[in-house]
């Protein structure tokens, strides 16, 4: 009884700590476990619960950026540039979220579940926030996978946005070419792409 006892005491400080949003941000941000994923939009819901988590640590009064810093030293991927742009990704996606007015409680409820929630401000409203890849994943379908390569955006921008290289996309293709992100292979595609359309 007294061990019991003991080791509950002692187990409460670390149920304590993995009740804060960094861990499950260290899991869903994990390149290992990004890899391993099937599907052509199988990082999508990882998106949604990255927002979630990072919605909920505000909440509870803590700093998204500290929150993602310490995600990253949980996954090893500190100091890198792969954290880097999740980092930059991740918090760009918090932003958004709150300018269309997802994180009611309807919506925190769907993006903890991994689903789009919906629109309640802007002329969007009533619309479905959906996932999208900033770098169009038939031309780098290296990067279909990586949370930092998605962003949320209605459901009506998405459909007509379609396979568009954008220049931001571009510059984004670029940088993660430099940082080692992006295949060569992969930035050429992109390069071609571009140029083509000028």
């Amino acid at each position: 009884m007294w061990v019991f006892f003991i080791f509950g005491f002692l187990a409460l400080p670390l149920l304590a700590d993995e009740a804060t949003s960094a861990f499950p941000l260290a899991s869903l941000t994990d390149p290992a476990k990004l890899a391993t994923l099937k599907g052509e939009r199988a990082a999508n819901p990882r998106l949604q619960k990255c927002v979630y988590w990072l919605a909920y640590a505000e909440e509870q009064g803590e700093k998204p950026e500290a929150v993602l810093d310490e995600s990253a030293k949980l996954n090893k991927t500190a100091g890198t540039p792969y954290a880097g742009f999740v980092r930059w990704g991740l918090l760009e996606n918090l932003r958004i979220a709150k300018e269309l007015g997802l994180l009611t409680p309807e919506g925190m409820a769907e993006l903890r579940r991994g689903k789009s929630a919906t629109i309640t401000k802007g002329q969007y409203a009533g619309q479905e926030a959906e996932a999208d890849h900033v770098i169009p994943r038939t031309l780098c379908p290296e990067l279909q996978n990586q949370v930092m390569n998605l962003e949320l955006l209605p459901a009506a921008l998405n459909r007509a946005k379609s396979d568009k290289v954008t220049e931001r996309a571009k510059v984004f293709a670029k940088e993660l070419y430099d940082s080692k992100l992006l295949s060569e292979e992969g930035w050429k595609a992109i390069d071609k792409t571009t140029k083509a359309v000028k």
